[in-house]
Order: C-alpha cells, then sequence, then structure tokens
C-alpha cells in the first residue's frame, strides 16, 4: 500500500495550491494523518497533522496560510496552501499512521515557487 500526493506545481508568490494524498489500496483505519516538507541538502520538516478526530497542528512558518483537512471515509487528507512564498518551495510528503503505529509514506509532490 502506497500513499498518493498530487496537486504540486509551479506557482508565482501570492498564489495557491491544494495538495491531496490517498491510498493506492486498502488501507488500515488511521489515527493521523499529516504533511512534511523537504528541500534538498535539508531534513525533512513537518507543516502539518491532524488526528481522526479533527485535532489540527500547524507549524508557526505557514500558520494563517496553510490549512490541513482530511476525508475519513476515504483516509485522505488534504493541504490547501495560500499566500505562498518562495520559501515554501519543497518537495512535500504526505504521511499517516494507523491505530496499530504502522506507518505510510507518499511519493512527494514538489511544489514550486516562483516568479
Amino acid at each position: 500500500v502506497q500513499l498518493q500526493a498530487s496537486g504540486g506545481g509551479l506557482v508565482q508568490p501570492g498564489g495557491s495550491l491544494r495538495l491531496s494524498c490517498a491510498p493506492s489500496g486498502s488501507i488500515p483505519s488511521i489515527y493521523l494523518l499529516g504533511w512534511y516538507r523537504q528541500v534538498p541538502g535539508k531534513q525533512r520538516e513537518l507543516v502539518a497533522t491532524i488526528t481522526s478526530t479533527g485535532s489540527r497542528n500547524v507549524v508557526d512558518s505557514v500558520k494563517g496560510r496553510f490549512t490541513i483537512s482530511r476525508d475519513n471515509a476515504k483516509n485522505t487528507v488534504y493541504l490547501q496552501m495560500n499566500s505562498l512564498k518562495p520559501e515554501d518551495t519543497a518537495v512535500y510528503y504526505c504521511h499517516a499512521v494507523s491505530y496499530s503505529i504502522s506507518q505510510y509514506w507518499g511519493q512527494g509532490t514538489l511544489v514550486t515557487v516562483s516568479s
């Protein structure tokens, strides 16, 4: 089972993108869904997480600009990104943790913010 992330692309500063991530096959019930991002040469960093009950955690650097949401029936997670900045440029990875503490990662989708 893999997670399939989509929605990345090239956008101008101030623009918006919506990332989606869904499992490619059957997956156990998921407790925690999240998004991470990574710039070449740097460690992967947390962007946002959301639990099955809707409790959200968003890092300060994107607070007020990014919104995480999920569809529990589909084990799908979304990241709405508004007011994008060049420093948001990265490969974005989705992440899932099941109730049995199994972890799943998506393949990554590239977001480039540039004029």
